[in-house]
């Protein structure tokens, strides 16, 4: 299946009404994964951006990871110190800064406040947040603050049911509590 006609496919099945009400899941959390190939990032993002646009029969709110770090830093005037600390001591050392900075403890805490008013959350950036933060992680955390709403973690990468591989060749710890969105 082409990657138009599976974000076609997701547009119809956001817009489905028992979608939003978790209906048919039994007991399950309702936390579904859209793997694509990574070299579809920029058709994806379009795409996605179009369908939150013209959904105007859900409350849909998108969560970019990479812009929420962006976000942190810009809020405390680290850019350029962050800048400075790559140029003079490496990448390595910023890794570890601003996973100290930001743990994902920190944008679990933003996506709980922001989502009460929603009825369906995406999250986004996974790729562009990469090595500093780590989608299953996020995925984890995420179970005891996201109850009764659908969650869309669009991922460049492969996801089986069972094994997260970012960028189709970087292994991330097994996460089976999602459902892929797509067959």
């Amino acid at each position: 299946m082409k990657i138009e006609e599976q974000l076609n496919k997701i547009k119809k099945i956001i817009e489905d009404k028992d979608f939003s009400k978790n209906k048919g899941l039994g007991n399950e959390i309702s936390f579904y994964i859209f793997d694509y190939d990574p070299k579809y990032e920029m058709v994806v993002r379009y795409h996605l951006d179009k369908v939150i646009k013209n959904i105007k029969s859900k409350k849909i709110k998108e969560f970019n990871l990479y812009h929420m770090l962006i976000e942190m830093l810009e809020k405390e005037n680290l850019i350029e110190d962050v800048i400075n600390m790559e140029k003079t001591e490496g990448s390595e050392e910023v890794l570890n800064a601003i996973k100290t900075f930001a743990p994902p403890d920190a944008f679990i805490e933003k996506i709980a406040e922001e989502s009460n008013d929603f009825e369906i959350i995406l999250i986004t950036g996974v790729g562009q947040i990469y090595p500093f933060v780590r989608s299953h992680t996020i995925l984890n955390k995420l179970h005891s603050v996201i109850e009764n709403k659908p969650l869309i973690l669009f991922y460049p990468g492969k996801y089986d049911g069972q094994k997260l591989e970012l960028f189709n060749k970087l292994k991330d710890d097994n996460y089976y509590r999602a459902f892929p969105i797509i067959n």
